[in-house]
């Protein structure tokens, strides 16, 4: 910049590295070009511009744009894709995507070898069931022998004791 200070000098009065100061001031530039051609080719003032990019948009806004674009004729569709910012490329590829996952069944989403490891899953869960339920079986019965015969922990000696 002409009469200001060098920026070296800027670098060190102001704690930024000289590289730092160079990239901000070529992107400051570039932006400045950007934001003269967007003046340039605006919208009218009566109508509202989305100037959001496709990937800063919501799944929710995407199938939303796509539905009303549906109901649109050739005509009214250029008008509506620049009014909301959208490429008309764009729009058909999240048409694409919304046909996909509405076509697309849960077995279709699984993997090869999912079903075999569910049925071997479920065979062992079978027999993990019966050995707790054969368990449970036999504490029910000791307990029940322990209530009709007693302890084996009473008072009584065995037989030669004496």
């Amino acid at each position: 910049m002409p009469g200001g200070p060098s920026a070296n000098a800027l670098s060190h009065e102001v704690g930024i590295g000289q590289p730092t100061l160079s990239r901000w001031l070529r992107e400051a530039t570039t932006l400045g070009s950007v934001t003269k051609r967007r003046k340039r080719t605006a919208v009218a003032p009566d109508r509202t511009f989305d100037p959001k990019r496709p990937e800063d948009r919501s799944a929710d806004e995407k199938l939303r744009l796509v539905l009303e674009a549906g109901a649109l004729s050739q005509a009214e569709l250029g008008e509506f894709l620049r009014r909301h910012g959208v490429h008309e490329a764009d729009l058909a590829s999240w048409r694409e995507a919304a046909r996909s996952a509405l076509g697309a069944s849960p077995a279709s989403l699984a993997r090869p070898g999912d079903a075999r490891r569910v049925r071997e899953l479920e065979k062992e869960l079978r027999r993990k069931d019966k050995a707790l339920a054969e368990t449970a079986a036999l504490l029910v019965l000791q307990k029940k022998v322990r209530a009709i015969w007693g302890d084996g922990d009473d008072d009584t000696k065995s037989g030669s004791d004496e």
